[in-house]
């Protein structure tokens, strides 16, 4: 089981001005986040921290795959990741999250950065997952096409008025 406090920076314990973090995540990773949607992938992040006056400033590269089910053919199929991040965090009373800052609890200090490279995963992925042309299942390719076939001939036979709407189309008011 993969130990996410690794992940965990302790912002006020670091004493240079720039400061580099890479992680190199896997399957493990995915199952020990609570609620991830991902089951399987390889990521490699690097995480750049900026202490400034008053906040952090966190850039984050993250390069890899993950592994997704094709919207087509619902196969698996390796999606490639490439993002570029930022995050803003503050030193406060009370932890809270707004658009790209977030304040965490000064008495602490540490921040969890395995969520946050979850999101800035999934956000990564494009909506519409399919694979290359060719790649599908070709099984399941075909079955869709006959199917889909089936629908549109389907439709063009039913030209056909109901007879429910027929006795409807009789109230209608003649000009």
């Amino acid at each position: 089981m993969c130990s996410l406090e690794t992940l965990k920076i302790d912002l006020k314990g670091l004493k240079e001005v720039e400061t580099t973090r890479e992680f190199d995540l896997d399957d493990q990773f995915f199952a020990a986040l609570d609620g991830s949607q991902l089951e399987h992938g390889s990521l490699h992040v690097s995480v750049s921290i900026r202490k400034m006056t008053g906040f952090y400033e966190l850039s984050f590269h993250t390069e890899g795959t993950v592994t997704i089910t094709c919207d087509r053919c619902l196969d698996d199929m390796q999606q490639p990741i490439a993002a570029d991040d930022r995050l803003t965090v503050k030193l406060g009373n009370t932890y809270s999250e707004d658009d790209d800052t977030v304040t965490i609890d000064e008495n602490e200090g540490i921040l969890d950065l395995a969520w946050y490279i979850y999101e800035f995963t999934m956000l990564a992925i494009p909506i519409k997952h399919v694979h290359a042309p060719g790649k599908c299942n070709s099984a399941m390719t075909q079955k869709l096409e006959e199917l889909s076939g089936a629908v549109r001939s389907g439709e063009e036979e039913t030209e056909a008025i109901d007879p429910r709407w027929e006795a409807l189309s009789k109230l209608k008011i003649k000009d």
